[in-house]
């Protein structure tokens, strides 16, 4: 885990508004002391939950997308350590583990600025190198016996989710994505808007449903190539919310029928949510109270192997409004899961 940094007390400390007769998450959840046997640290920990940062952007350059996702994380930290601890939050049961960082990739890639078609197959080649440390972390976690949650990023990163827990698990996997987009294009070499086709062609993925998906951005050349393939379903925003030939609540129950009780990981792009800055920011999407029941409703289900959360692109106007809604996310998981 050569990218991975631990979060420390002092971070913690520093990000928590304290207030009289308050008790605030970022107080009672659990932190790793040091680098050393991680795996063995985590066994041993009475957690549930692993929570952690990738912070890059690195797919979405691969993408020819919006850059920003790898300030996510930290909008996010800032909300959840300072929402309530108490009898519904319970952050005892979770741990905040750092994140992966990958500045280098990013500093390497600004020579080629003046180049965009090199720059874009460097940054293909980087987004080969945190696959693997994404699909690392993902495992030692599943390994230790918790769930990991990851925040930020580009979509690129489902692929080590993916990887990850197929690896640990001795089998592929399926996947629900909450997405305006199939993330499901040519293998052209890794970024943000294939990460699920190369899963799909290595075996990691075995039942593949994408809830939301736009009509307007998904290619014929996409629709053809989902449409084929029996293992791939999808509901369109517009049958659901437009023109209300489907209803939310049955199209979950679909996707999950679809899984075949096979386990399965929780995919939510910030892009599917209408307003949220993101890489593919929308004026139509669903509302966050949308993405929050879909979560609910997944994450009570023992399949359920891992959440990750990606693609929002906050700045320093919105940082909190996005904050905010990502603990949201985090938060909902975490509660219907634990019942």
């Amino acid at each position: 885990m050569d990218h991975l940094s631990l979060i420390k007390p002092t971070e913690i400390s520093s990000i928590i508004n304290q207030r009289p007769k308050e008790a605030k998450f970022g107080e009672y959840v659990k932190i790793l002391s040091n680098l050393q046997n991680i795996y063995d640290q985590l066994t041993d920990l009475d957690v549930k939950y692993v929570i952690f940062g990738i912070q890059e952007d690195i797919g979405v350059v691969a993408n020819c997308g919006k850059q920003g996702t790898s300030r996510a994380w930290d909008a996010f930290l800032k909300v959840l350590l300072n929402i309530q601890s108490n009898s519904f939050t319970n952050p005892s049961d979770a741990l905040i583990l750092g994140t992966l960082q990958f500045e280098e990739y990013a500093g390497k890639l600004h020579k080629w600025d003046e180049k965009p078609s090199k720059k874009i197959k460097k940054a293909r080649k980087f987004v080969e190198d945190i696959d693997k440390e994404v699909a690392h972390v993902v495992y030692s976690i599943l390994k230790a016996g918790k769930i990991p949650i990851a925040i930020g990023g580009g979509h690129n990163n489902s692929y080590g989710m993916i990887k990850g827990t197929s690896l640990f698990l001795q089998q592929s996997i399926g996947c629900i994505n909450f997405d305006a987009h199939s993330d499901f294009r040519p293998e052209e070499g890794r970024h943000s808007g294939n990460g699920f086709t190369y899963a799909f062609a290595e075996g990691f993925l075995k039942r593949y449903f994408i809830f939301g998906l736009h009509e307007n951005y998904t290619s014929e050349n996409v629709l053809m190539n989902l449409k084929k393939l029996n293992a791939i379903d999808y509901i369109t925003f517009e049958d659901i919310c437009i023109r209300l030939k489907q209803d939310f609540n049955s199209q979950m129950d679909n996707a999950l029928k679809h899984m075949d009780s096979n386990p399965f990981g929780i995919e939510i792009d910030c892009d599917a949510i209408k307003d949220i800055p993101s890489s593919a920011m929308t004026p139509s999407g669903f509302q966050i109270e949308d993405a929050r029941r879909f979560i609910n409703f997944f994450a009570q289900l023992n399949e359920a192997k891992y959440l990750h959360i990606c693609e929002a692109v906050p700045d320093d106007t919105n940082e909190n409004y996005v904050g905010k809604m990502i603990s949201y996310l985090v938060t909902d998981f975490i509660r219907a899961n634990a019942r």
